[in-house]
């Protein structure tokens, strides 16, 4: 049986639902807590009955750690569909490392097949249609928790299949005398009976690995006689398919393209006879796991599986699909294909609520649109401008709607979370994508099918891509100061960065800081590795790292820089495991002079000193130090990095570096219930009331004085709960993002949405300023980063009043 797996894909910017938890609390209770070491595998209740191919009921056990887990003192428990009344029985032994156990039970009149022999044996008449089976770590009968038995003491796992209100969530698939249900997938538990299990054909073993299989009752693929289901009757006029779980025989269809790469090869077939239903998609996808498939576009096939509904990450939609133990028949080749439907997405990107509750609508919502054509052929038919760079896995994405939140470089900004830009579509070429950035046109004429992928949602998987024109987009650069003392300040995440990269990436990222970005006086550095990078071996030094990268700027003709950094403790930020990531500061000492003072490390917190107590001259206890390291608002995060420096004589300017918690974990836009759960966004809030009470600390002490600069990888939008909390909605630092055209906030691309996730701020004592992003990154396909650096220059003389001309907030920085 082929197991699905989700493909592996960084995942930085997502937005995410908070009424998931509400949606959540109208089901079910759920168990005391999701097993990671033993679950139900397996059950069935129609041994020795009628057209039953087995002697006897059986449930089955899987230990899914790699370690024996011993079960002599559990028991295994059945009632029936009420759920009043169990009958115990008691285990022995143990489970094998990623092993099986079998409870043999009751014998009927009926049946062929012997099971394998039993690892533990009861007399307990199962039903096979509608039960309850209990896994307990004791071996005391359960009694008086009605249908929640679920959450009672001692429970480990448990299924309600058919007819019962005794479930984790919501029931497994009912059964017959020739079916079971078995646990999907790599035996994940997420307690929910419906969404582990799927029926089909009873298979058991024993801890000895001794499998005995039923045979399969319905005709095979060898049978060249259309089943009684068509594909649209598989996908069903809603999201989840009205058959999931249940075995489909010689279903017919056109084979409209075939994966033949990666873990989640396949095919999608199509009827070329539509039904009059315009919810029902005609087409749908067979999953072969590893194996390759052996047909080809335009082969008329009959295929047999399980039908599935495949959820490629926690809160996304899912793909229907038939999977399990696939066969499938090749009837006739050269067939013509059904014809492709133009995409035609509405404005609206989709309705709130849960998705999978709700009809499908796909005239008035663009998520909608997606589902009713899953696994169809589409086409674009028009030409369409690139909003996204291609990437290593063959993705692009285009906009099909140009005049929607355009940036003046060809992109799409992402403005707020009630507007994800439904003009966005993903085409993912089988054949490799050309190398293309961001404002190139896709010529029409690409055609393919409809996916549901991880993290991107549904996507466009072209066998015929249109052509690529390059439009010229260029990198940028920082326009040469207007005075000799004017005070750069920039910051740039260097994506993981260590010592063992490859001296061409040091040497890209070093001549950006030269040629684009001017030699900055100040440059906070986001994702430096320690000295090893990912080898996880106790290192958390990354002198070696940041030399490498001090040199690689002088070679390619910049100041011979100064750093200060404090090495985090070993694997307590986040990050690459082993990589031990942190922010650094470069500075040219020939600029600006670092204020050491001793003492700063991994866990002593940085705290703000009056110099007298009647004066505004503020310091550092340490420097550099961090900020309250100790909270839990740090937990497996980095630290912010402040330190002290004096420019233009003897003026103070106190500079924190950040690098936020990322979102990965955020449910995806295209999540089943909307709007996504930003789940991540807890700790962020967290991290920036610590930065924010820093910062109004250096303040109050200061009297207002002191210049102070925030700036680093947030990993949030300028609109988000998180940057607000910090800025205190503007009052204690000015977000300088926000002070650029609406069109020109973003320093990132991620799934077709130009988007902010680096931040400069700045103290209202910092009056006369220039600033802008470096796009030389996030809008290419060739890469130094994923990130675009940004730049603030604080400008010389602006100390007096009235302010000179020249100190007028907001003078461009960048060469357009």
């Amino acid at each position: 049986m082929a197991t699905r797996k989700t493909k592996r894909r960084l995942i930085t910017a997502a937005a995410l639902p908070l009424a998931l938890a509400a949606t959540m609390a109208t089901l079910p209770g759920s168990a005391n807590a999701i097993s990671t070491d033993v679950v139900i595998s397996a059950v069935y209740g129609g041994g020795g009955n009628s057209g039953a191919a087995f002697k006897n009921d059986f449930i089955e056990l899987a230990n899914v750690t790699g370690s024996p887990i011993d079960v002599s003192t559990w028991s295994i428990q059945y009632a029936s569909a009420a759920g009043v009344v169990f009958q115990m029985t008691s285990l022995i032994g143990s489970i094998p490392a990623h092993g099986r156990y079998l409870i043999q039970q009751a014998a009927g009149a009926g049946g062929a097949l012997t099971l394998p022999t039993p690892d533990a044996v009861g007399t307990v008449p199962m039903s096979a249609t509608s039960g309850v089976v209990a896994l307990r770590t004791s071996q005391f009968p359960l009694v008086g928790c009605g249908t929640a038995c679920a959450t009672a003491p001692d429970v480990k796992d448990l299924i309600g299949y058919g007819a019962t209100a005794n479930v984790e969530t919501l029931a497994a698939p009912g059964l017959t005398n020739t079916t079971a249900n078995a646990r999907s997938g790599a035996l994940v538990d997420t307690d929910n009976n419906a969404a582990d299990f799927s029926s089909g054909v009873p298979k058991a073993t024993n801890t000895a690995g001794t499998t005995v299989s039923a045979a399969d009752p319905d005709p095979g693929p060898g049978d060249p006689t259309p089943g009684p289901l068509r594909i649209h009757d598989i996908q069903g006029s809603g999201r989840i398919s009205p058959v999931v779980g249940q075995n489909v025989t010689n279903v017919p269809g056109i084979v409209t393209a075939v994966r033949v790469t990666g873990s989640a090869r396949g095919f999608w077939f199509q009827d070329p006879s539509a039904d009059a239903d315009p919810l029902t998609s005609e087409g749908l996808f067979v999953f072969t796991g590893t194996t390759t498939p052996t047909v080809a576009i335009g082969d008329s096939v009959l295929a047999t599986g399980r039908v599935t509904e495949f959820r490629p990450s926690t809160g996304a939609q899912s793909l229907t699909e038939i999977g399990g133990t696939v066969t499938y028949t090749k009837l006739t080749g050269g067939n013509t294909l059904p014809a492709a439907i133009p995409v035609a997405l509405p404005d609206p990107y989709t309705k709130t609520g849960a998705l999978e509750a709700q009809p499908l609508e796909p005239g008035s919502y663009t998520l909608d649109w997606y589902e009713v054509h899953e696994g169809m052929r589409v086409t674009v038919a028009q030409s369409a401008r690139l909003v996204s760079p291609a990437n290593d896995f063959n993705e692009l994405w285009v906009t099909l709607k140009p005049g929607q939140n355009p940036t003046p470089r060809g992109g799409t900004i992402y403005q707020s979370y009630d507007d994800q830009n439904s003009g966005r579509l993903l085409i993912q070429a089988l054949t490799g994508a050309p190398e293309a950035n961001v404002g190139d046109t896709l010529a029409g004429g690409t055609v393919g099918v409809i996916d549901y992928q991880n993290f991107g949602g549904y996507a466009l998987i072209a066998t015929t891509l249109g052509a690529v024109t390059d439009n010229g987009l260029k990198r940028q650069k920082v326009l040469p100061p207007k005075k000799a003392g004017d005070l750069s300040v920039a910051t740039y995440n260097v994506e993981n960065l260590a010592a063992t990269n490859p001296a061409a990436k040091f040497a890209r990222l070093a001549q950006a800081v030269v040629t684009n970005l001017g030699s900055p006086d100040i440059l906070a550095l986001e994702e430096i590795q320690d000295n090893n990078g990912a080898v996880n071996n106790g290192v958390v030094a990354a002198d070696q790292t940041v030399a490498l990268f001090i040199a690689a700027i002088t070679t390619a003709g910049g100041p011979a820089y100064d750093w200060r950094s404090v090495d985090p403790a070993d694997g307590t930020d986040g990050g690459e495991p082993g990589g031990n990531i942190r922010q650094v500061f470069l500075f040219n000492p020939a600029r600006v002079t670092f204020v050491d003072r001793p003492g700063g490390d991994a866990t002593t917190a940085v705290t703000v000193l009056r110099e007298r107590p009647t004066s505004n001259q503020v310091s550092l206890s340490v420097s550099p130090g961090r900020i309250n390291p100790g909270s839990a608002a740090w937990s497996s995060s980095r630290k912010p990095l402040v330190g002290e420096f004096l420019f233009d004589g003897n003026k103070q300017l106190f500079v924190v570096a950040n690098h936020f918690n990322s979102k990965g974990g955020d449910y995806p836009l295209t999540s089943a219930v909307q709007p996504p759960n930003r789940v991540t966004e807890t700790q962020r809030i967290q991290q920036a009331s610590e930065v924010n009470a820093f910062v109004q600390d250096l303040s109050t002490k200061s009297l207002a004085r002191a210049r102070v600069v925030v700036l680093g990888d947030l990993n949030d939008y300028p609109f988000s709960p998180a940057v607000n909390t910090l800025t205190s909605n503007g009052t204690a630092l000015k977000t300088l993002i926000d002070t650029l055209p609406a069109g020109e906030r973003y320093s990132y691309v991620f799934d077709g949405n130009s988007q902010t996730l680096d931040h400069i701020m700045i103290s209202p004592a910092i009056k006369g300023y220039s600033y802008g992003v470096v796009h030389i990154n996030a809008e290419f396909a060739d890469q130094a980063s994923d990130h675009d650096p940004q730049i603030v220059r604080i400008l010389t003389g602006c100390d007096t009043s009235p302010l000179p001309a020249r100190c007028t907030p907001g003078s461009p920085v960048v060469d357009e």
